[in-house]
């Protein structure tokens, strides 16, 4: 098995998901004592979200080039990136960079279309719902992408001030069962979680449209890839 290089820390909360996922999917399909060779760099998410904040894309995408690289340099065979948001900046941070990498998108673009759904709903932070960078990755696999028209303030804060700090709240997973409902009525089939703490509040339980989990499909297709020969 191939050795997983992991960019986490945006936030902890989620990267803790991935650990787990990735040594549960890999002791489920090697069976034993198997687990997953990985190499995660956690970065201190606070000067990230500041980049975030001020538009500095640029000089983040250079900070996680660094990562990437040093990733590589440390025995990594694959790379994963433990965020949506900020593969906005993937070229960049894959400059110089011959490892393959895992695009968080295709696996969950996969994963719809081969459940028959062509309309999807995209959550995430504002910058996932309103730049294209992530929409137009769906879109060139053949789905039809609708975000939430309204509430993208409420829903980006619950992000950053509650669920990437741990804390779920019952109010907050009212607001977005309220942005689920209304992509629904839309036309959405099935909804994208596509903030990889949003399966820390919405799952197929309390959601009324089916929901695709980025971290856990994005998870398991880097095992996929460092099981390949």
């Amino acid at each position: 098995m191939k050795t997983i290089g992991l960019i986490g820390g945006m936030s902890w909360e989620s990267s803790a998901h991935y650990y787990r996922i990735l040594n549960q999917e890999t002791a489920q399909r090697l069976g034993g004592l198997h687990s997953a060779p990985v190499i995660m760099h956690s970065v201190d998410f606070a000067p990230i979200a500041e980049m975030q904040s001020a538009g500095n894309w640029d000089a983040a995408g250079r900070q996680l080039n660094t990562v990437a690289q040093g990733l590589v340099r440390a025995g990594a065979e694959v790379l994963g990136l433990a965020t949506n948001t900020m593969h906005v900046v993937s070229d960049i941070m894959l400059e110089g960079v011959g490892t393959p990498f895992i695009h968080i998108a295709d696996p969950t673009a996969q994963a719809l279309l081969g459940d028959g759904y062509d309309t999807v709903g995209l959550l995430g932070t504002r910058f996932t719902m309103e730049m294209d960078f992530y929409k137009q990755r769906l879109v060139s696999h053949g789905l039809n992408v609708l975000v939430p028209e309204v509430d993208h303030t409420n829903l980006n804060g619950i992000i950053y001030e509650e669920l990437c700090k741990g804390i779920v709240r019952e109010e907050s997973r009212r607001i977005y069962q309220a942005a689920i409902d209304r992509l629904a009525a839309r036309g959405a089939q099935a909804v994208i979680l596509g903030c990889t703490e949003i399966g820390m509040l919405i799952d197929d339980a309390t959601s009324t449209l089916p929901t695709y989990d980025t971290t856990d499909l994005h998870a398991r297709a880097l095992v996929d890839a460092a099981l390949q020969q």
